[in-house]
């Protein structure tokens, strides 16, 4: 079939896979509450900068973009979220079209990217890892479209997805090396020997540079980000757990892409993409010497689940309608199982029953419900994530409110952890307060230079441990529990609100000296 008609034939087929993956998607989103990360990064709306401690500039843009249009509420949160992920969808089909398939390759590459728990879990929350996702799956059509087509524009769009990547997330540099690196050793290098590859590097550079200079300006917080991240999480990865995770986050679409991968390697068809394989296997070890979380991949599997739906085509081809039918329930059905598990398709009563019986009946899958601290708990970390903040904002508000008009003035809302400040930047206006401080995270490079203030509502994640050490170091006059976090599916619970009165000296020094440092890392 001539190249230019292949694209035509089959593009809005893909369509249905698309608006599939967007109904899913719908089903979950306004289930639950916010999760704290989506906290975080919505907060950046209010605070437009050329950069942030743990992410660059995009997500805070799109964050603006998501609550003038459409609002602040969680539903209104997760509809870029919702868009983005039909757009991978479409994307992989076309990747699929590009290597040769048809109407079975897309169907079986998409439904199992749509039923992986990996994108189902990644796919709705208000987060740079669906939108680090597209870019890595656009760079890998584009490069495609290229060289199916020699047409040099298709370049240039590729250095601008690659800049807007690395706005989204610094993950798009490991990817961008390994693809060069993975050509290089290709029979595909001569793609690198044209004077089109550096417009587009430079391309690329021009929509990084005010990052990269918002980087220099503020000490280089990617480092200091990268270290502490590694010292707190990344260490505890071992080599063991991030092969068992890749293995594992697909379910039983595992076989799709492997395959894929294989006809990347060795099939005749797919030969001059085989540079795609090469890239995947230089980033999963790149990944695997500096202890990266399992979703920093999660990026490069699009492009193998098209080449695994191109590669069961092939295979099957003249197997007949019955075996290729089988063989998309094979690969599909079985991840149902997973899917309350990632995906809040369900309400909460029902996802509660979900969990109590697989943890009953299945075993295995008790994994899932164990959190950092080990212990089996009611619901995933992720979902117990979303739960408590409301709450904590309203006793905090209740807490101010209480409070005489002339204390106000002299009171300050401060939070011990980014969700925690996050969420109660959120509800400050449904329930009457000021803004709140915080050291946590970005929130330092706006917090206020000094404590000015005589009261302070403190919300504390540390059992009370802080409010003992300022009592100990005669930093503060008296203090008050005031309440706490009580929903019991919460990861929260238990979170501490205190009212601290007559803020001395030392504590104001502290902060002062916590807050210089904050801004230099």
């Amino acid at each position: 079939m001539p190249y230019k008609n292949r694209r035509s034939t089959y593009a809005y087929f893909i369509l249905i896979f698309v608006f599939l993956k967007v109904v899913l998607n719908l089903f979950a989103i306004s289930h639950f509450g916010f999760h704290r990360d989506e906290f975080l990064h919505l907060v950046l709306a209010d605070h437009l900068d050329l950069g942030y401690k743990e992410v660059p500039p995009f997500i805070a843009l799109l964050a603006k973009i998501s609550i003038t249009l459409f609002g602040d509420s969680v539903f209104a949160a997760r509809i870029f979220p919702t868009i983005f992920s039909g757009l991978i969808i479409w994307f992989t089909g076309l990747i699929v079209i590009e290597f040769g398939g048809r109407k079975f390759a897309i169907t079986l590459a998409c439904l199992a990217l749509i039923f992986s728990p990996a994108f189902a879990a990644s796919g709705y929350l208000f987060q740079p890892v669906v939108f680090d996702q597209f870019w890595w799956v656009i760079t890998v059509w584009l490069l495609i479209k290229y060289l199916n087509t020699t047409d040099v524009k298709y370049l240039y769009w590729l250095g601008l997805a690659v800049g807007l990547g690395m706005l989204t997330k610094y993950t798009m540099a490991f990817f961008t090396f390994a693809m060069i690196i993975g050509i290089l050793i290709s029979k595909q290098r001569k793609l690198l020997f044209n004077k089109h590859i550096l417009g587009a590097a430079v391309v690329a550079f021009l929509i990084c540079l005010p990052n990269l200079i918002w980087q220099i300006q503020h000490h280089w917080p990617l480092i200091s980000h990268m270290k502490a991240l590694r010292q707190e999480q990344l260490n505890y990865i071992t080599t063991s757990e991030f092969i068992e995770q890749q293995l594992l986050v697909h379910g039983v679409a595992l076989f799709v892409w492997f395959t894929g991968f294989l006809f990347l390697i060795f099939s005749f068809r797919l030969r001059n993409f085989q540079f795609l394989a090469i890239a995947y296997v230089l980033i999963f070890i790149f990944l695997l010497k500096m202890d990266g979380k399992n979703y920093y991949l999660f990026g490069a599997y699009p492009m193998l689940f098209a080449a695994g739906g191109f590669g069961f085509e092939r295979l099957l081809k003249a197997k007949g309608y019955t075996l290729r039918t089988l063989a998309i329930l094979l690969f599909v059905l079985p991840n149902l199982i997973l899917f309350p598990m990632v995906l809040p398709v369900l309400s909460l009563e029902q996802t509660l029953g979900f969990f109590r019986f697989t943890n009953k009946n299945v075993p295995v899958l008790k994994f899932i419900t164990t959190w950092e601290d080990q212990k089996q708990h009611s619901l995933t970390q992720d979902y117990a994530d979303m739960f408590g903040w409301d709450e904590l904002a309203k006793k905090v508000g209740e807490a101010y409110n209480k409070l005489t008009p002339e204390q106000q003035k002299q009171t300050i809302i401060y939070a011990d952890n980014y969700g925690e400040a996050g969420a109660l930047h959120h509800y400050r206006k449904k329930f009457n307060y000021p803004d709140v401080a915080s050291l946590n995270s970005s929130f330092a490079l706006w917090a206020p230079d000094s404590l000015n203030c005589k009261y302070m509502i403190y919300v504390d994640d540390n059992g009370g441990q802080n409010i003992r050490e300022f009592v100990a170091g005669k930093m503060i006059g008296s203090f008050k529990k005031l309440g706490e976090v009580e929903y019991h599916l919460a990861r929260e619970k238990g979170t501490g609100i205190y009212l601290i009165t007559d803020i001395k000296a030392p504590l104001q020094e502290r902060y002062t000296k916590e807050l210089a440092r904050k801004r230099l890392e």
